[in-house]
């Protein structure tokens, strides 16, 4: 018994063990995780990035914005500015591990009676959460809109 609970808390943490954010264009990797754009004029896109894991909404609201600044300074530009911002998610919000429990007594006649405790594991571990993140962007150069990213700025160290 203490082996199957071993066992089973295992699985329960790498269960709960999330993989690295993916970085890269959508097309080339499973589930369509990643980035992809449209570019509407010289000046404008549409990004948009798909994320997986516990923290899918932020990380795809992040790094959509890291593509942005990156097409925004691969055309010439210096800022971008975002125009239109969506972001869907889907999946369950609960752990793909859960717990449970319970107890029960019960009595029969002459004066039996009787115990029962059950524990109970659950895994999903293919639930999955994720989220899609999409802007529209205009990008520019010179002196930028007061609400516009700065796309070098963007992409040092510590600035998304």
């Amino acid at each position: 018994m203490r082996l199957v609970l071993i066992s089973l808390l295992g699985l329960a943490l790498t269960a709960c063990a999330g993989a690295p954010p993916v970085y890269g264009p959508a097309a080339a990797h499973p589930g369509g995780v990643g980035f992809s754009q449209i570019r509407i004029e010289d000046d404008r896109w549409r990004v948009s990035y798909m994320a997986q894991g516990d923290d899918a909404r932020l990380e795809a609201e992040r790094l959509v914005l890291r593509r942005a600044a990156e097409l925004t300074l691969q055309n010439g530009f210096e800022w971008f500015e975002v125009i239109d911002r969506v972001t869907e998610t889907e999946g369950d919000r609960r752990s793909p591990v859960r717990v449970g429990g319970s107890v029960s007594r019960g009595w029969g006649s002459r004066g039996w009676s009787g115990t029962g405790v059950g524990v109970g594991v659950a895994l999903s571990p293919n639930q999955r959460r994720s989220a899609l993140a999409t802007i529209e962007i205009i990008a520019g150069r010179g002196e930028s809109p007061d609400r516009a990213y700065d796309a070098a700025a963007m992409l040092r160290p510590g600035g998304l």
